[in-house]
Order: structure tokens, then sequence, then C-alpha cells
């Protein structure tokens, strides 16, 4: 077995990476008391439910669940494992990482998975100056880029055969299973045997460039009209589709403090060539709360540039929702003269593009502007209408200044006294405050109750059983001497869940080994989700007195609930309305 980093290696690290600074860099946190509550990044919320807690170097969401301590955190927000995240925080922090022995062999295969795409970025690129790719250069001179462009992105040209790529790469010294994880080939299984291909054929390439200048995916698109239109790498070792963002590379080193947000690569490519250099595209899927949280990082204001067409305003108008929820300033810029940026610059230039830039309205205005548009203004009917839908958007606001800015214009245009419209927005806010306060504490019980709902369905166990071996691990977190007087009648094998169960093995491991309990030392024997269960465990039995009784009572539940789930149908066996009803009246 590799040597494992030492208890003590690990306590330095979390004291030279305190969780406040270290997570303060991606989140805003507020004190509360002698905690710190933020908003969550790792999923959209509007109230605050992230909380770090600097005594015991440990965070946990009450919203989504994810908990952990620094190394889970950096594991998560920068989608590393758990040995590149110590890397991570030893290079943040100037610490030197003991390397001797240590089973690294998931970082291995992602710096494979880097140098294979590296190597297949170089091929698509020198196939695209061959006469096979001549149809993709003149695909590319159409679109009006330049050489330079080309060479700044890697551009290149995917052959139109099925196993061109794959030879290059074996004659590279890569395996076809290697390609194939990394995405670059598919394969297919028939009569015992498997053959693999070129995942890309027929396609102008551009690679997609990580903020840290690796090469992690690939978008190939169609020289003609045939679907799929686009086709972009899959989730790997290396990328996730959620946190892909186009041009970040380049636009985290441009003067700009702000980043314009496209729908595609393409669109990112022509403005970069115009000397746009803060734009930047998500890839493969729309904006998520994570892509958000990843560009906050970079800029202190997004201006969104999406399509002039209904999808493109739609997606518009969800991406409004992702920014605001983390606070981020937020500008639209009106397409007036083509339906995306690319076509706005080959008609007009940049010059044109840059004064709908300047003149880009914050999200504020863009939704009074599109409500504007859909009511006769001319008519009573239509002003009462309209006010009612602008007093809702104002209602919304944090602050009371920005409303009384927009309550005195649309006064001043609309004929209506401002004190009338200040009275509506600041009734509206009431009665949204009391409605998403309701909503918050009725959701965080029924989630609650839905995951030890689903938990028990999974594996056939009541929810009293999944209670009472949650409260089992917590009182041991909290008073390991427990175990030493429960150890002779306690087996692992009294647990149901499996997740519980790996838990119960590595709490009394080191309780065995005498080693401390500590939430700081669990990353290394922890998957993330572990750890995100541990936390949770820990913080919902926080401050509840745990005493022998109360172990062995668990403990009388659990084997109880154990004997009857032999008695219980299986889930396939259910009908829909039986396994419905296994998710009402849960006590």
């Amino acid at each position: 077995m590799a040597q494992r980093f030492s208890d003590e290696f690990l306590t330095e690290l979390h004291m030279r990476c305190d969780i406040e600074q270290t997570i303060s860099s991606y989140v805003q946190l507020k004190r509360r008391g002698k905690n710190l509550v933020g908003l969550c990044p790792f999923h959209n919320e509007k109230t605050p439910s992230f909380t770090v807690y600097p005594d015991s170097q440990s965070y946990f969401c009450f919203g989504c669940g994810a908990g952990g301590e620094v190394i889970n955190f950096i594991r998560r927000a920068e989608n590393l494992d758990f040995y590149e995240a110590v890397r991570f925080l030893c290079d943040r922090y100037s610490l030197v990482m003991p390397s001797d022995g240590v089973d690294d062999s998931l970082a291995v295969k992602r710096k494979r998975m880097y140098e294979i795409n590296k190597e297949a970025a170089r091929f698509f690129n020198s196939c695209l100056f061959t006469e096979e790719g001549k149809a993709g250069l003149e695909y590319f001179k159409s679109r009006g880029y330049k050489k330079s462009t080309i060479t700044k992105f890697g551009m290149g040209y995917a052959p139109n055969d099925w196993r061109k790529l794959l030879n290059h790469l074996r004659e590279k010294g890569y395996s076809y299973e290697e390609a194939y994880e990394a995405n670059l080939a598919n394969k297919s299984e028939k009569d015992g045997r498997v053959s693999f291909y070129d995942s890309f054929r027929n396609r102008v390439m551009v690679p997609i460039i990580d903020a840290r200048g690796n090469v992690v995916a690939f978008g190939g698109r169609v020289l003609d009209d045939s679907k799929p239109k686009y086709i972009n790498t899959s989730d790997t070792l290396i990328y996730k589709k959620s946190l892909g963002v186009f041009g970040l590379n380049f636009a985290k080193n441009s003067t700009d403090k702000s980043l314009i947000l496209v729908e595609g690569y393409m669109d990112a490519i022509s403005l970069h060539q115009a000397g746009f250099t803060n734009a930047i595209a998500c890839l493969g899927t729309a904006l998520t709360g994570e892509m958000a949280h990843l560009l906050s990082r970079y800029a202190d204001e997004i201006i969104l540039s999406y399509d002039a067409d209904e999808a493109g305003q739609k997606a518009t108008q969800r991406a409004i929702g992702i920014f605001n929820s983390i606070g981020m300033k937020i500008r639209v810029v009106h397409l007036t003269g083509g339906k995306d940026p690319d076509e706005i610059l080959r008609k007009y230039g940049p010059e044109r593009f840059q004064s709908l830039v300047d003149g880009a309205a914050n999200d504020i205005e863009f939704a009074i502007v599109r409500l504007r548009g859909q009511y006769d203004l001319q008519t009573s009917d239509g002003k009462m209408k309209f006010l009612e839908k602008a007093a809702e958007v104002l209602a919304g606001l944090s602050s009371k200044i920005p409303q009384e800015i927009y309550a005195s214009r649309l006064s001043e245009e609309l004929g209506v006294s401002k004190q009338s419209i200040m009275i509506r927005i600041e009734q509206l806010a009431r009665r949204k405050q009391t409605s998403e306060k309701k909503q918050y504490f009725t959701k965080i019980q029924q989630q609650a109750m839905t995951e030890n709902t689903k938990e028990a369905v999974a594996s056939g166990t009541n929810i009293k059983a999944i209670k009472a071996e949650q409260m089992l691990i917590a009182a041991l977190m909290k008073n390991p001497e427990f175990y030493e007087r429960m150890k002779d009648s306690l087996k692992k094998e009294d647990f149901t869940v499996a997740e519980h169960v790996r838990l119960f093995e590595v709490i009394t491991e080191k309780i065995d080994d005498r080693r401390a309990l500590e939430l700081t030392l669990f990353s290394q024997e922890l998957t993330a989700e572990q750890m995100n269960l541990l936390v949770k465990i820990c913080k919902q039995n926080e401050g509840l007195n745990f005493g022998l009784t109360v172990c062995a009572d668990c403990v009388s539940v659990m084997r109880e609930e154990k004997i009857k789930k032999q008695q219980l149908p299986s889930i396939e066996s259910l009908s829909d309305e039986e396994f419905a009803a296994l998710f009402k009246n849960k006590k």
C-alpha cells in the first residue's frame, strides 16, 4: 500500500491554509457570531446557507449538503482529486509537499490526458494546412479569421477518416483506451470484438483551454448543414462541462475588469480578433451557478451579449438570475443590426459593437425595457399593467436608493406620482420577503426529509435506522472513548447504509490507532461525497448530549431495522403507486 500523508503534515497544511482566507477568495463571507456565512458556490441560492466554522476549520451548506474542510473545498471548487488539491494548496501557501511513496496514479492519468489532448490539438492544427484540410481552412477564412487568430486559438481540422487521429496518437505512444477516456475516440463492440474510431471527423476543430493553459476538451463544427452542428467533448477526468468556459485563458489577462459573455466560441473568437480580449463563451451547456462563481474570480462585472433571437433572450433572463444570486454586477447588450456579435462585427465593424457595449443596460433597465415593449402605454390599462410588473421587478432590489431612482423615472414617463409607485414597490417587497422566507424554511425541511427518505428507499432501511446510524457516528466523533466500551458488541455489520459503514470504518481505525478525530484529517481516507456526509452528520447532531445509553439505544434500533429489512419488498417489485407511498407520512 502506498505511503500516505502523515497527520502531522495535514495538520500543518490546514494551519497554513486558513479556511476563512482560502474560501474568501471564492465566496463573499460575512461574519455571523463566531462563524461566517455566504452564498453557496456549489448551488444557486438567494439566502445564504453556506457556513464556515473557523474553530473546526470546516464548512457546511445547509441548502445542498456540501461540506468538508479546506482540501475538500478545493477538490470541488477546482475539480481536482485529493492529491492535486494538496498540491494546489501547497503551491498557493508555499508549503513543501512530501512526495515519497504517495499514490498519485490518478494524477498521472490526468497528466497523460492533458498530454494526449495537447498532441491531438497539434494534429488537428497541422491537418488544417494540408490538401485534405483545405475545406476547413476555407471555412475559417469565410468567417473572416486571420491566420494569426487561427494560430492564437490553435484551431484545426479533423480529417474525414475513421482512424487517422487514433493512428497518429498510437505512433506517439498513446493507447486506444487513453484516447477513448479523453473522448477523442468512440468504441463499438460486435461479436465480442471491440473497435475504436475517431470521435471527430470532417469538422473544423477548436481546442478548449482552461485558465491554466491546459487543453482539456474540443469543440467540432460541421462544414455543411448536417446534424449535429456542433460536437463537444463530454465530461472527463480533466473536463467538466458545467465549469467549461471558452477563452478564459486569454480573458483573465485582460486589463478590463469586465467579461463579455457570448453564446458560442465562434462569437468569442471573432470578438478577440476585433480587439475585445475579455470575451468568453459557455461550452456545451447553459450557464450554471458553478460557472458564475468561477467567472466572479476574474471580473467585477459581466456584460451579457447573447443572441438576439427568442432562445438568446430566454438565456439572458436565466443568466441574469444566476449572476444576481451571487451578487455579480451585470449589464446587457441590446444587439441591433445583427443576430449575434459575429454578424455585427462583420457588417459594421468593432466600433459599432463597442458602442453597443458602452450603451449596455444593467439588468433592471433591461427588464423594464422588455416589459415596456409588452404593453400599450397609450392606454390606461396598459400603463397599469406595465407599472405593476415594473414594481414587481423593483421590489426585488435589496437597496431603496435604486428603487427611488427608477420610481422617479417611471413617474416622469407615465405621469403617475412617485409616492404611489414607491408604496406599491414596498408592498410587493414585504410580500416577496415573507414568501421567500416561508419557501426557504419549507425547502430545507423537505430536503432533509427527502434525503433521508431516498437513503431509506435505496437501502431498504427505515428512516429511524438511518437517524440512529448517523447519531452513533456523531457520538463516536465527539466521544471516541465510547468505542472502547462498545467495540466488543458493535460491528460494522450493524450498519445498513454503505456510506455509514465506510465512515464507521475510518473513525474506528483512527480510534484504534490513537489518532485525532479532527475533521481536517479525514479527507485522505474519504471521497468528497463521504466528507460531505460526515460534516453533515456532525453539524446536524451538534449540541446533542450523547451518552452510552443513547448509543446503546441507537445500536438496538439499527439491529431491529436490519431484521425488518429482510421482510421488505424489493424496490423493483413495487408499483408506481407503492413506490410513491414510501415518500409519504414518514416518521
